[in-house]
């Protein structure tokens, strides 16, 4: 009989598993940062600073105020334990799993290369690469020398050069060797990473298992897609992997009430080691690229909270704010908040604050020591409320920050 377990308590399951609930360390060190990668499997990048850059993001929400340059040191250092790949986005990853990758990197080879591909293409460019890596080592885009060198179009735009680079990092045949300024440092495989690594072959089917089986430690409980986004894993062998762990007794057959696809229940597992905690207490504000909130259809189905990000939409057209943060107090996702970090001034802005539907009355409480805990942490004074922000929280906030009132005394 499938064990049946209530919406309650997958939520529990979920963020135990991406370790909320836990006491906070006294002190947060690389032990505690490397532990955290390690439970996560990866820390999604994305270069958007206005707050600060998501990868940062998803250790201080679970361990509290930390000095991000140990994590600096752990992922922009060439000598450090992590590399960058294409695992769920872009995102570092422990250079030991680069393995596992291999077959994504054989299919990134296979669409690029061939007759009149991309590869072939762009031959000359990208033979001169080879021998300016080979030659000079790891070295950021800016700093190879090359009439291709130079962007085209907008301002983000991409030279010959840049797009060369990326094209031989997904198919493996570059690696990113920490970076300067937070651009990557490109360079050949084989003088980035170990032999141990390059030299361990792990075949397809076993690699996108291990991948699901991590996803799934990771998750704790979901679906075949929550399970299968985690590494943005497609097609049939995502089913003949799920049925193997569930046959090694890894994952457990379970039922969630609500979590239905056309009026049918979806079919959904347990990891056979997840923890199943009666309560949990949290409070944080989690990345737009946090694993929690990532895959937006398990964020509805789970926590009723529909989200998306609004960096590309027009700012007459944005609904919640350009960098909008879910805000997660316990087991439920109970608002959303814009913040800016204003460096010059000292100050955490807030854009706009908005609550759930059945956020508790407590949301106000708990949210202003966490602002001024985010606050102390990006090394800025005080929190302002911006004048004009927008939603029905920000006005609240600025009650509560009022001189006296709340964090911002």
């Amino acid at each position: 009989m499938v064990e049946q377990v209530s919406p309650a308590l997958a939520r529990r399951i979920a963020l135990a598993a991406q370790g909320f609930g836990r006491p906070r360390p006294a002190v947060v060190g690389t032990r505690q940062l490397n532990g955290l990668v390690d439970r996560l499997g990866l820390l999604q990048i994305d270069s958007v600073n206005v707050f600060e850059r998501s990868h940062y993001l998803p250790a201080f929400a679970r361990l509290g105020g930390y000095d991000r340059a140990l994590l600096d040191r752990l992922t922009f250092d060439a000598r450090g334990p992590h590399t960058e790949y294409w695992a769920h986005e872009a995102a570092f990853v422990r250079k030991e799993d680069w393995p596992l990758f291999a077959w994504r990197m054989r299919e990134f080879r296979e669409r690029l290369n061939g007759p009149a591909g991309w590869f072939e293409v762009n031959q000359s460019t990208v033979e001169w690469l080879r021998g300016e890596l080979a030659e000079k080592g790891p070295l950021v885009a800016g700093e190879i020398e090359h009439d291709a060198n130079h962007r085209t179009g907008p301002w983000w735009g991409w030279s010959d050069v840049k797009r060369a680079l990326e094209r031989m990092f997904v198919c493996g045949e570059v690696a990113i060797a920490g970076r300067t300024r937070f651009q990557r440092r490109y360079g050949l495989a084989a003088d980035v990473l170990p032999a141990s690594v390059l030299d361990r072959t792990v075949p397809e089917e076993d690699a996108v298992r291990e991948l699901l089986r991590r996803a799934a430690v990771a998750h704790g409980i979901g679906t075949a897609r929550d399970f299968a986004d985690y590494y943005r894993i497609k097609g049939p062998r995502v089913a003949v992997a799920l049925q193997e762990l569930e046959d090694a007794g890894e994952l457990v057959p379970v039922r969630v009430p609500g979590w239905e696809s056309a009026g049918r229940p979806l079919r959904a597992w347990m990891h056979r080691d997840a923890r199943k905690p009666r309560l949990l207490e949290a409070a944080a504000l989690l990345s737009p690229f946090d694993p929690v909130v990532w895959y937006r259809d398990r964020a509805l189905r789970m926590f009723g909270f529909h989200y998306r990000i609004e960096i590309y939409t027009p700012a007459p057209k944005r609904v919640y704010g350009y960098y909008s943060l879910p805000i997660l107090l316990d087991d439920a996702l109970v608002g959303r908040i814009d913040l800016k970090s204003d460096r010059q001034a000292g100050v955490l802005r807030v854009q706009s604050a908005w609550t759930e539907p059945g956020a508790p009355p407590a949301t106000i409480d708990r949210l202003l020591p966490l602002l001024a805990e985010t606050a102390a942490w990006q090394g800025l004074e005080r929190v302002e409320v911006a004048e004009g922000a927008r939603g029905d929280l920000a006005p609240r906030l600025a009650d509560g920050l009022q001189p006296g009132v709340g964090c911002g005394a």
